[in-house]
């Protein structure tokens, strides 16, 4: 509803208020209008309509919306209508000494003006929310056969929240059936006329007695997953996906801004990454917020898992532009349309790019100038980049003091690069091209105005190139699923969890101030064997190890290691967020010179592969042995 409109129902309230105030109190029947107290009547009711009228333009009560009106909209209410009725008895009193105005008709007057404009908002969020269609239509109807009945397991509190948007949309495709909570002690409860009937301990028991009910349940909604999909077994929720049971979760909030808004519309079913996730981590998102609403930002391999998820993120969060680079044609298309799609406002910029083109990065960066800028451009294959170690370096390497010094000469307030744990201690090409380009961040100039950094995370699930897509087609296929060594085991999460920690380390550098380039590590949990993660998906599928698919050990491969470390043996750690730890390095942590860039270049436009395998040991070597120069200092 316009404001306009609402004020003109604020003038219109208060005038009758006063009217039917004065009629009930002192004359009830209708003679008193054409009294000849009549006209100074109306006249303090119009002085109390306008007085109303002039308060409004004041506190702005109106422009709350009357569709989501709240407890918290009422109490303003309240303070509104009361002052008022003061200041108008305060001008009643100086104009004619109140002599006019019986205490009895202020006070019924502003009863009956809160009442009034209470009862206009509560009309309006019932129409909204259709609670009347709703507590009418089960005596009349049953719930349309096409619609999925529908279990909600997690919190009443956010149970509540669903229902309440369930409720306004017109055509709803689910029908809520029952809840399962967290508290033993909501069972029995009625949470908008769905009844809490026990806890996720109980989800099959209710399963089965909703079955016998004639009320068998086609979708599970996860109020907060991984937190509650955690607490049930790998088998339990195969069996559910088995039996044809959709699982569902909520939106994030790229997914809910992509949908408009509408959270029924936006549910999501749960991927095999999810299911397999740790518990989420609970992060301030106010951090997140001020570092990109209303900024120019920059993401370079946009059209990658972890490039795509930082554009969706970054634009959830309102950034006033988003320059996307990548130098994949079909990727960059593909993110460029779907953000495209679902935000038709935002202003986006995409930049067919290569990282290694210094030249054009630089134009690129010129031209946009952005604030903010996330490099996650990188190759990260390792068997590939073990094959190829020039264009490893010429990616990873040059690619990063490209992006390094187009940041610094286009004036971005902040880079943040996007590394790995293999960078640790790095047996492969991959880490430590990577180790290499951390190196050129830890190079960049204290006294640059940009504020650099890089965060170092594990392995992120269902990430191009992860383990779970290879073991999720080998199931499709019939298996047999290979896995490299029993006992080979890794850190990982999910593509969303690793951007906002990524999001949120770098709204700790550039509030943090510190002057010199910063490297953050996100909590990663604890590590996760291979084998293990291959025995969850089989069970998810419903199958059975041995059984229905093999797991077949085929040895490690060059460059590979047991296990992983996100911190080397030179790195000390300082926690600075939940789930945010620094990086100190006990020898000065020296980057690379302009020198050294220089060298690798050359080797790489060469294509010796030997040679530059030779070359990157080296660096790497010279970069984990402190020098004396470093140790004395």
């Amino acid at each position: 509803m316009q404001y306009a409109a609402k004020f003109a129902i604020q003038i219109a309230v208060a005038l009758a208020a006063y009217l039917f105030a004065y009629g009930f109190v002192v004359d009830p029947t209708p003679a008193w209008w054409i009294s000849a107290d009549a006209r100074s009547v109306w006249l303090l009711a119009v002085l109390y309509a306008t007085i109303a009228g002039l308060l409004e333009l004041v506190f702005r009560t109106e422009r709350a919306s009357w569709r989501y009106v709240s407890i918290q909209d009422g109490f303003a209410l309240l303070r509104s209508t009361f002052l008022v009725m003061l200041a108008f008895l305060l001008v009643a009193f100086v104009l004619v000494r109140a002599e006019a105005v019986p205490r009895s008709v202020l006070l019924i007057t502003w009863v009956l003006h809160l009442g009034g404009l209470a009862t206009a908002r509560l009309l309006r969020r019932t129409a909204n929310e259709r609670s009347l269609v709703r507590a009418i239509a089960p005596l009349l109807t049953q719930p349309p056969k096409d619609r999925h009945r529908l279990l909600l397991v997690g919190d009443i509190g956010v149970a509540d929240s669903f229902l309440r948007e369930l409720a306004r949309d017109k055509a709803p495709a689910h029908h809520p059936v029952a809840i399962l909570g967290l508290d033993p002690g909501d069972k029995g409860r009625l949470v908008r006329d769905v009844p809490v009937r026990g806890t996720v301990e109980d989800l099959e028991q209710v399963l089965g007695a909703l079955k016998d009910a004639d009320q068998t349940v086609q979708s599970v909604l996860f109020l907060s997953p991984p937190d509650i999909v955690g607490t049930l077994s790998s088998t339990t929720l195969g069996s559910l996906k088995s039996a044809g049971i959709t699982l569902l979760r909520l939106p994030a909030m790229s997914e809910l801004s992509a949908a408009r808004g509408s959270l029924p519309e936006a549910l999501r079913e749960l991927s095999v990454e999810e299911l397999l996730a740790r518990p989420s981590v609970r992060l301030d998102l106010t951090r997140i917020h001020e570092l990109i609403n209303g900024r120019r930002v920059l993401v370079t391999g946009a059209g990658g898992s972890i490039g795509s998820e930082i554009c969706r993120q970054v634009v959830a969060f309102g950034c006033q532009r988003l320059i996307m680079i990548d130098n994949s044609e079909y990727a960059l298309f593909k993110i460029g349309r779907e953000l495209t799609v679902a935000h038709p406002d935002l202003s986006i910029s995409e930049r067919l790019c290569d990282v290694r083109d210094e030249r054009n990065v630089l134009s690129v960066f010129l031209r946009e100038t952005p604030e903010i800028v996330f490099h996650a451009a990188a190759l990260k294959h390792v068997t590939l980049v073990e094959k190829h170690p020039c264009e490893g370096v010429m990616t990873n390497v040059i690619g990063t003091a490209n992006v390094a010094a187009a940041a610094r000469q286009s004036g971005a307030s902040a880079m943040v690069m996007i590394s790995t744990d293999k960078a640790v201690e790095p047996s492969n090409v991959m880490g430590s091209t990577k180790r290499l380009a951390e190196a050129v961040i830890r190079g960049q100039s204290e006294h640059s105005q940009t504020k650099f950094s890089v965060v170092r995370f594990g392995n992120v699930l269902g990430s191009t190139g992860s383990v779970v897509p290879i073991f999720r087609d080998q199931i499709e296929r019939g298996g047999p699923v290979t896995v490299t060594d029993p006992d080979v085991e890794r850190y990982f999460m999910t593509i969303p969890e690793a951007v906002q920690l990524v999001l949120h380390a770098t709204a700790q550098s550039v509030q943090h101030g510190r002057s010199r380039p910063s490297v953050f590590v996100l909590d990663m949990g604890q590590p996760v064997k291979i084998v293990d993660l291959a025995r969850n998906m089989i069970a998810l599928q419903g199958l059975t190890v041995g059984r229905d698919i093999e797991i077949r050990f085929t040895g490690l491969r060059p460059g590979e290691k047991l296990t992983e470390a996100l911190i080397d043996t030179n790195e000390n750690v300082v926690r600075q967020l939940d789930s945010v730890f620094e990086v100190e390095d006990r020898y000065g942590g020296e980057g690379m010179t302009a020198q050294r860039l220089r060298i690798l270049d050359q080797i790489a436009r060469s294509a010796d592969d030997e040679a530059m395998r030779r070359a990157v040991s080296i660096e790497v070597e010279r970069l984990r042995r402190p020098s004396e120069t470093r140790v004395t200092a």
